[in-house]
């Protein structure tokens, strides 16, 4: 259970600066969102690995490093996380964030951005938090956090650089409890960070192979 809780919370608090971030167009942004990561993975590492990501725990599951038990409950957490946050950037605000790629981005580009960039991810995580070579080490969560804020950066006028199903599913899932419109490509949120984090994985046991 207390994995479960630190998933939610470490999702919640990336989540709930993702949309602050936005909906008060802070122009550092990815900074800030690449800083909670970073928080967030050194607070809760030790306890469920720090995912906050349903492509980091599917890549986490594939590389051998999760029992596959464990990654239903650790989606359903962050999502749970996701959404508390979703709700309070509403409240927050007044009016939900609206996670969507920019005007000019087709389904393709949209979904090959995110797969690219939550490949990125999830492989540094892998590597610095799970390989045998890199146990104990001190700078994971840097690591994993600039990683992020490199996406976002990169990604962010294409897709928003969401990177995350919890990122770019639970506000959509808000905004439709809230009787508003989500985006109509809301799905490669989904689509492209999963196909991401498992390409991730693949490489990993690719150079791992004794692990």
């Amino acid at each position: 259970m207390k994995s479960y809780l630190t998933e939610a919370i470490g999702t919640f608090f990336l989540v709930l600066t993702v949309g602050l971030c936005v909906n008060l167009d802070v122009a550092p942004a990815p900074l800030a969102i690449g800083a909670a990561l970073m928080v967030m993975v050194y607070a809760g590492g030790h306890i469920s690995g720090g995912h906050y990501n349903p492509a980091v725990t599917l890549a986490a599951w594939l590389r051998g490093a999760l029992p596959v038990k464990e990654v239903a409950p650790y989606w359903i957490a962050q999502l749970a996380g996701g959404c508390l946050a979703g709700f309070l950037i509403y409240k927050f605000t007044g009016h939900p964030v609206h996670v969507a790629p920019g005007e000019l981005t087709t389904w393709l580009k949209g979904i090959t951005g995110e797969a690219v960039f939550t490949f990125a991810l999830a492989y540094v995580v892998l590597n610095v938090a799970t390989a045998k070579a890199t146990q104990g080490n001190s700078h994971f969560g840097l690591a994993i956090g600039s990683t992020l804020m490199v996406g976002v950066f990169a990604m962010g006028d294409i897709t928003g650089g969401a990177l995350n199903p919890a990122v770019g599913l639970a506000p959509a899932i808000i905004e439709g409890v809230l009787g508003r419109s989500p985006t109509p490509l809301w799905w490669i949120y989904l689509v492209g960070p999963l196909a991401g984090g498992a390409a991730a994985a693949y490489a990993f046991k690719a150079q791992h192979p004794g692990e």
